[in-house]
């Protein structure tokens, strides 16, 4: 298995979930070398799916190896287990309902598309240039969780593309991480203790998005110590700091962590990493899709022009649109599109599981104790039995049902957002500023992709594309 791991790198998705999983009916045991402990199991099967993530939910932690991978997060909610794991998570719902965060989720997409997405695609398209969509999603969407958790605007997106430090810190960290999950513990522990190669490079970008980090935690704790009059705009960093504890019953122990700035560092960052490439990657796959299947993207424009009770802003005689939050819940067709568009490239293409004590799987695997479980998300939305024979193919209408309405589907079948105990909380407000990016791009621009610019996924823990997303952007009015 290793060596035709090693020749098929340059296109290992697809190779595991065609040439791998498939033949091996989902699931498949992997021996690595001896001195390297990457024995572990990889599946796609539904059913194991389920059990790993309901039905025996608590054998099936993150684990210590996760955690080291992931050294980064920290003590955050997507790396710990157990007690801390169920504190944060209802702290961070109790926060998530709260109604101020679901207007600051559409003030702040609303603000970056007109001060910042539309004016650089304007920019491109009067230019006439060939411009990176990808960099430009990452960008918008930098700006727009760091508003939305720290309550600061980068202005990392702008026609003047500049570079901002601690967001190039921020991707570098993202690559080092990367690099932890595909070279053997042994390799990266060892580059970590000798300070060289891609440890050294996490290594200083941690220690400069650190300094970030904490000087927001400390300006806001300044803020809030001063207890100023004016009603500050709301962020979820402040919101945390204030969540009272008798809400979430903490123990003490728990209470006086979460009052820490170290505590307060690792919530932000694991907010900062679920809002960040999550949604640019699925934004950019979406984007290329709709591009390449002409059919699709004028059915989009035919439910935006008869949806089309929208936000305008003149500006020299042009008129641009905007769907507000509860109005892009009319555009169906859309959300159709969008969950097809995760289902083939679900920006975080597995997940990481441990066994905490030997188990059966429903496919009849033997897990031994603190063996590795891999699931593989990418693989699931190729999987006929679940997806029917065009499981291949871009098929919006596959989410529609006869009545017109999204069709659901269970989350251990459609995986983007996770499944079970571990689902992501913010999978609505994920999809609302989604479809507020897309329409708002799909209706005042057309997105042509640059001739002959190659499109694959690279491997890496987000899903984004290998070579960027080079396009050119023209104009176009509804009206």
């Amino acid at each position: 298995m290793l060596p035709g791991l090693l020749a098929n790198t340059w296109h290992f998705h697809e190779f595991l979930a065609h040439d791998v999983l498939k033949k091996n009916r989902g699931t498949f045991e992997f021996t690595g070398p001896w001195f390297a402990q990457m024995d572990l199991i990889i599946t796609s099967d539904p059913m194991n799916v389920h059990y790993i993530s309901s039905k025996n939910f608590s054998n099936y932690p993150k684990g210590p190896d996760f955690r080291m991978i992931m050294e980064p997060l920290g003590d955050g909610v997507f790396n710990a287990d157990g007690d801390l794991w169920k504190i944060q998570r209802k702290i961070i719902h109790s926060v998530m309902k709260h109604n101020k965060f679901e207007s600051a989720v559409e003030k702040v997409a609303h603000q970056k598309l007109e001060t910042g997405l539309i004016p650089v695609l304007d920019h491109a398209s009067e230019l006439g240039t060939v411009v990176d969509l990808q960099d430009v999603l990452k960008r918008f969407a930098f700006d727009n969780i760091c508003m939305l958790v720290l309550g600061i605007n980068p202005n990392y997106l702008s026609v003047e593309f500049r570079q901002t430090v601690y967001a190039n810190a921020f991707n570098t960290m993202e690559q080092a991480v990367l690099y932890r999950h595909i070279v053997p513990k042994c390799c990266w522990k060892l580059q970590k203790w000798l300070q060289i190669g891609e440890e050294k490079k996490l290594s200083r970008a941690w220690k400069t998005f650190d300094r970030f980090l904490y000087g927001r935690i400390s300006g806001r704790k300044a803020n809030m110590e001063q207890q100023q009059e004016e009603e500050e705009e709301f962020d979820l960093l402040a919101a945390f700091m204030e969540e009272e504890e008798e809400e979430v019953k903490e123990d003490e122990q728990i209470c006086a962590l979460r009052k820490t700035d170290k505590f307060l560092r690792d919530t932000a960052f694991s907010f900062l990493g679920a809002g960040n490439d999550t949604i640019s990657s699925g934004l950019v796959w979406f984007f290329w899709l709709v591009a390449t299947h002409p059919s699709v993207e004028n059915k989009i424009l035919e439910e935006i022009k008869a949806n089309m009770v929208m936000h305008k802003k003149e500006e020299d005689g042009e008129k641009r649109f905007f769907f507000k939050a509860k109005q892009v819940n009319s555009l169906v067709y859309l959300h159709a599109a969008l969950c097809e568009t995760l289902r083939l490239y679900p920006p975080i293409p597995y997940n990481h599981k441990i066994a905490a004590q030997a188990d059966i799987l429903p496919s009849g695997h033997h897990i031994k104790r603190n063996q590795t479980v891999l699931i593989s998300y990418y693989a699931m939305g190729r999987i006929e039995e679940i997806w029917g024979n065009d499981c291949l193919e871009f098929k919006p209408e596959r989410w529609i049902s006869e009545k017109g309405c999204i069709v659901h589907v269970p989350s251990y079948k459609f995986t983007a957002f996770h499944a079970g105990p571990r689902n992501c909380l913010g999978k609505d407000k994920a999809l609302i500023q989604m479809k507020m990016v897309a329409s708002a791009v799909i209706g005042n621009y057309h997105v042509k992709i640059a001739k002959g610019h190659p499109v694959s996924p690279c491997n890496s823990i987000i899903l984004n594309m290998k070579y960027g997303l080079k396009v050119q952007i023209s104009k176009r009015s509804l009206l």
